[in-house]
């Protein structure tokens, strides 16, 4: 086991927040190749290889090179390769955290630092319930996008994205129902 997976969940948010605030104040190049550095080196201390850090960056594959493109037309090619260097970094951070360290202790721990909240009417449990649910939907609706693809691609209609949107919006919202169903029966409705 590493030192990184030996660390408290409490001390890896700890950890999170401080660094995610941090990598808001880089704005050159250099500071922004450092922290993808220093992130790379902590999945090295994790013992957690290339495979891994990919899996965790994977699914910004479509949504990085938007960024990018909008970025570049209102701030210019500096800012925009700053900006999504940041941002893949952040996410390959709050990977390593969340592949290091089980779901259920980073929603205790969670739990635990939203509990002086209760004083101004927070209830810790439903918002740790409302995270893990947010965790949890994250690998079902990257499966569902994986099956409407391969649908999509079964049917030819690869370059078709009302043949991917529309299945897509309505599998999540059926998924949606469901679980709302599920808490409704459990008495969590409210």
């Amino acid at each position: 086991m590493s030192p990184v997976h030996r660390l408290g969940a409490g001390t890896k948010l700890a950890a999170l927040c401080v660094c995610s605030l941090a990598l808001l104040a880089v704005r050159s190049p250099v500071g922004a190749g450092a922290a993808v550095v220093g992130v790379l080196g902590l999945y090295a201390l994790a013992r957690l290889g290339p495979r891994a850090v990919w899996s965790q960056v994977r699914p910004l594959r479509w949504f990085v090179p938007c960024v990018v493109a909008v970025q570049w037309a209102t701030l210019g090619p500096l800012a925009a390769c700053v900006l999504t260097t940041r941002l893949v970094a952040l996410v390959a951070l709050a990977g390593l955290v969340t592949a290091t360290t089980p779901t259920s202790l980073l929603l205790a721990a969670l739990e635990r630092a939203l509990g002086p909240l209760r004083r101004v009417g927070l209830d810790a449990e439903r918002a740790a319930l409302v995270l893990a649910l947010a965790v949890r939907s994250v690998p079902v609706l990257t499966a569902l996008a994986g099956t409407v693809r391969d649908a999509q691609r079964a049917r030819g209609r690869e370059h078709d994205v009302r043949a991917f949107a529309v299945p897509l919006v309505v599998g999540a919202l059926r998924q949606a129902d469901a679980l709302g169903e599920a808490l409704r029966a459990r008495g969590l409705d409210d």
